[in-house]
C-alpha cells in the first residue's frame, strides 16, 4: 500500500509503501530526489532519467521526496553525482552517525515521521533553497521554453545548464521533458483522453507523448493506465506520485 502526505518541510512530500505485493513496480522520473529508509537502511535516490524498478519491491519503504533542486544543498552533494543512482547515506555522511540515525528511525513507531524529523533537523542548519532555481522549475513546469526561462531568471544558457546539473542532476531540457511527462500523466490519471492530455501538457501530439512515456518511463500509455487502475483497486492513490504499482 502506498500513501503520501505533504511534509512540514516546504515543498516536500512524506510517503510510505508497506505491505504491498512483491510484484515489481516502476518509479518514473519526476525531477525529485528522495531520502529513504527501508529495512534498516538509509539511502538517497538520485534524480532519474529513466524508470527505476526497485530490487526488493516487497520491502517496507519510508521516504521524504524533496522538491526539485532542494536536496543537493541539504545533503551536501551535487545532484548530477547521484543521477540514476541509489546511494547509501553513509557514503555521503559519516558512517557512525548514519548507523545511529537508521537505528533510531527503525525503532520509531512511525518511520516516515521519524525520517521527516531527520530532514527537518538537517534542513534547519543547511542553506535555504535557491529561489532562482525554484523559479526555473516554475517556468519550465508552466511550459516555457528553456531560453525563455533562462531570460526570465537572468541567467545565460551555459550558467543555467551548469546550475541545473548541480541542482537537478541534468540540464534544463531534460528537466523540462520530465516535468512535461509528469503533467501529461497526471492528466491521464484524471481520465483525460491521451490526445488532449498531450496537448495540455505541451507535447506536439499524442504520438509525442507516447514516445516520451516510452523513453522516460519505460512503458506505454496503455500499460501505464492499466498499472494505475490496478493500484486504485489495491491502495489509496497518491496526489502526485511518480510511482506505479
Amino acid at each position: 500500500m502506498y500513501e503520501e502526505r505533504p511534509s512540514r518541510l516546504d515543498g516536500a512530500v512524506v510517503w510510505t509503501r508497506t505491505g504491498g505485493p512483491a510484484a515489481p513496480f516502476s518509479v518514473l522520473p519526476d525531477g525529485c530526489m528522495d531520502l529513504l529508509w527501508s529495512e534498516g537502511r538509509l539511502y538517497v535516490a538520485g534524480p532519474d532519467t529513466r524508470a527505476y524498478v526497485p530490487e526488493n519491491p516487497g520491502a517496507r519503504y519510508a521516504g521524504v521526496r524533496f522538491a526539485p533542486g532542494d536536496a543537493p544543498t541539504l545533503l551536501g552533494v551535487p545532484a548530477h553525482e547521484l543521477r540514476d543512482a541509489r546511494v547509501e547515506l553513509a557514503a555521503l555522511w559519516p558512517g557512525d552517525r548514519v548507523r545511529r540515525l537508521a537505528e533510531r528511525i527503525g525503532d520509531a513507531a512511525d518511520q516516515a515521521a521519524a525520517l521527516e524529523d531527520l530532514a527537518l533537523r538537517h534542513a534547519a542548519d543547511a542553506p535555504r533553497p535557491d529561489p532562482l532555481l525554484r523559479a526555473v522549475v516554475d517556468g519550465l513546469n508552466a511550459g516555457r521554453t528553456v531560453a525563455a526561462t533562462a531570460e526570465a531568471v537572468g541567467l545565460g544558457a551555459r550558467q543555467l545548464h551548469r546550475r541545473s546539473l548541480d541542482a537537478f542532476g541534468y540540464g534544463p531540457k531534460t528537466l523540462a521533458r520530465v516535468l512535461r511527462l509528469q503533467r501529461a500523466l497526471a492528466l491521464v490519471r484524471a481520465g483525460v483522453p491521451y490526445a488532449r492530455a498531450a496537448a495540455e501538457a505541451g507535447c506536439t501530439d499524442q504520438a509525442h507523448l507516447a514516445r516520451e512515456t516510452r523513453a522516460l518511463g519505460g512503458t506505454t500509455l496503455g500499460a501505464y493506465v492499466a498499472s494505475v487502475a490496478s493500484a486504485k483497486r489495491d491502495t489509496p492513490q497518491p496526489s502526485g506520485s511518480s510511482t506505479t504499482a
